[in-house]
């Protein structure tokens, strides 16, 4: 979606938007995962989640509202790219985590927010352009147009 929307592309959200996720910033996940195999119990069931459920529509909102204000369009806002897209037949409406039990028996919780990892999220594509671009340019971007050319 960040490169997409830099890229002046569209900004593809699936059906209505309104699917909720439980969102998790990256370097969250990574300590939580490392908690599990710090102390965890082997054979135990630990579910790493954010406590940030939102709907895809709103997380693309808040995207382009950060692009906003940290990159400036000449016109308009990143809001202007998004386009709607048919859904896929049995895309669930929510994904819920239960990590109630990874903070009770581990005392682990995320760190960040939703909105601080996000702009973190965001910051980091912003500095990392050259990488991005690479990562574009390959194989990923083959899989990307043969799995969602068919979709809008």
């Amino acid at each position: 979606m960040i490169a997409n929307a830099l890229g002046g592309k569209p900004l593809p959200v699936y059906g209505d938007g309104q699917n909720v996720r439980d969102w998790l910033y990256v370097g969250d996940h990574c300590s939580a995962i490392r908690e599990v195999l710090a102390r965890g119990v082997p054979g135990e069931t630990y579910n790493v989640g954010g406590w940030n459920e939102k709907k895809n529509l709103d997380v693309v909102h808040t995207l382009c509202d950060l692009l906003d204000e940290a990159r400036p369009k000449a016109a308009g806002s990143y809001r202007d790219q998004i386009t709607y897209v048919t859904d896929r037949p049995g895309h669930d409406r929510r994904y819920a985590i239960d990590a109630r039990k990874l903070e009770r028996e581990l005392g682990w919780k995320p760190a960040e927010t939703f909105e601080t990892g996000l702009a973190k999220t965001v910051r980091w594509y912003l500095d990392n352009q050259e990488w991005v671009d690479e990562v574009a340019s390959g194989d990923y971007r083959k899989w990307v147009e043969t799995n969602y050319a068919q979709r809008a």
